[in-house]
């Protein structure tokens, strides 16, 4: 059995363990209420940006980029994985379940040639030990909790000429990220990021077509050459947004439940501890009934 100065030291160890966790957990809700606003904000300007697309695609028909349609080419392309991780850990499973997804991903592409562009450390720092291919990787984007449209932009930019890239024949593009739902519930998405041309036109927008109608002064190539650069570059913003939340909720998840963990654990040791010091008084009143019995 430990000694009970031994006892002591891990209880202080624990409590010390439990205050870094309950601080770590208020500064990811403090982060956490900031990312949700602009994720909440995010997204309506996505559907609409979507909406107005899939519109302008339906009316120009004829009209054929390789951003909306894809390659018109023969023989079988290579696929780009785009995977957005955390850059630090103690966020509980949100890098576990990426991973995860992107090795499914892996398997379920297994006769495509995949190559990974990693957003985040802890998918670089895992798959770079892997045989797996990776085209280049972004450190450092998300690790302070904020995210701009600037850092998206080039992203989306590397991707789009990657994807235009005649010699590295990439035929498609995907994005895995985590989708927030709550602080409790995060759910990775794969989402087909080029071509475009899955854009589909929603039940709201069909409604408001009876209401709005658009009128394309400028030519299907001037439309679509500035549109669809600039809805890459917002799916890729949005999924960083996405991301940033769902790390922060987990995060905030996982310093929770560590610190009722460590409530338990001291609880544990402090009832152990109690035990250890009566069983000490004990022995001694006993030596000492003994020596007194002895004289």
């Amino acid at each position: 059995m430990a000694s009970l100065q031994d006892l002591r030291r891990r209880v202080r160890a624990v409590k010390n363990m439990q205050q870094i966790t309950k601080a770590m957990k208020m500064v990811a809700a403090a982060r956490l209420r900031r990312a949700q606003e602009r994720v909440v904000a995010a997204r309506p300007y996505t559907r609409k940006m979507m909406q107005i697309l899939g519109d302008a695609a339906r009316r120009a028909p004829d009209y054929k980029d390789p951003l909306l349609t894809g390659h018109d080419r023969e023989g079988a392309g290579r696929l780009i994985l785009a995977l957005v991780t955390a850059d630090k850990g103690l966020c509980g499973g949100f890098n576990t379940n990426l991973i995860k997804a992107a090795q499914e991903f892996l398997k379920d592409n297994a006769g495509s040639e995949v190559e990974l562009v990693l957003i985040g450390r802890k998918g670089y720092d895992f798959f770079r030990r892997r045989p797996v291919k990776i085209r280049r990787e972004h450190i450092g984007i998300t690790g302070t909790g904020k995210v701009n449209a600037s850092d998206a932009g080039v992203m989306a930019r590397s991707l789009i000429a990657d994807f235009k890239s005649e010699e590295d024949r990439i035929d498609r593009v995907y994005l895995l990220y985590n989708e927030f739902k709550s602080a409790l519930a995060q759910r990775p998405v794969v989402e087909q990021l080029l071509p475009v041309g899955h854009v589909e036109v929603t039940d709201e927008a069909r409604e408001a077509e009876t209401l709005v109608d658009y009128v394309y002064e400028q030519p299907a190539e001037e439309i679509f050459g500035e549109l669809l650069p600039k809805l890459v570059e917002n799916q890729v913003y949005h999924a960083l947004l996405e991301s940033v939340a769902s790390e922060l909720g987990s995060r905030m998840t996982a310093m929770e439940s560590a610190s009722k963990n460590a409530s338990e654990v001291i609880d544990k040791l402090t009832l152990l501890m109690n035990r250890v010091r009566q069983a000490k008084i004990t022995r001694e009143i006993i030596e000492l009934v003994s020596g007194a019995e002895a004289l």
